[in-house]
């Protein structure tokens, strides 16, 4: 534990490859008109999976891997906003005073379009992580048609976290 309270800055990124016949999650939101969804050991929501790995790099604790790994079945479908709830109460109690300040966090899928998405997408996360809708930043880009994304064959998912312990 860090004797005086400190800013930190956390970083986190997720890739999954896409498929037919799968549901695709977003931050915790079912996104109902897409045909392909995330191939994942779990449900696959590359931004909360992401998210996690923000919020443990933010205070040196691993990543989703090393708490939830795809090798222990206990995982297998886990939902991913109550990975992210345990995620929350594992750096709690290591870390008493920590904090949440924002996250901004970009999704990189050819489509659909997020835009439509984005206002569900941060009342989940806030909730989730008990901050201010205001305080979660979500952006939306396409791959231009350039592999993999633009090619409809991932999502890609990058977060950054900044955190009071």
């Amino acid at each position: 534990m860090l004797d005086n309270p400190h800013l930190r800055i956390g970083l986190g990124t997720d890739l999954h490859r896409l498929a037919p016949n799968l549901p695709l999650w977003i931050g915790g939101v079912h996104i109902t008109e897409s045909p392909l969804g995330c191939v994942a050991h779990s449900d696959g929501d590359a931004l909360v999976h992401a998210l996690i790995d923000a919020l443990l790099g933010s205070v040196a604790m691993g990543d989703i891997g090393t708490h939830f790994p795809p090798s222990n079945d206990r995982w297998k479908n886990a939902n991913s906003l109550d990975l992210l709830a345990q995620t929350l109460g594992i750096i709690r109690e290591a870390h008493p005073n920590f904090r949440l300040i924002n996250v901004d966090a970009v999704v990189h899928l050819e489509r659909p379009k997020l835009g439509v998405y984005r206002a569900s997408i941060q009342a989940v996360l806030a909730e989730a992580l008990g901050v201010e809708t205001a305080c979660i930043s979500m952006k939306a880009k396409t791959g231009e048609g350039l592999p993999p994304i633009g090619t409809l064959e991932a999502i890609s998912t990058q977060v950054v976290v900044l955190v009071f312990v």
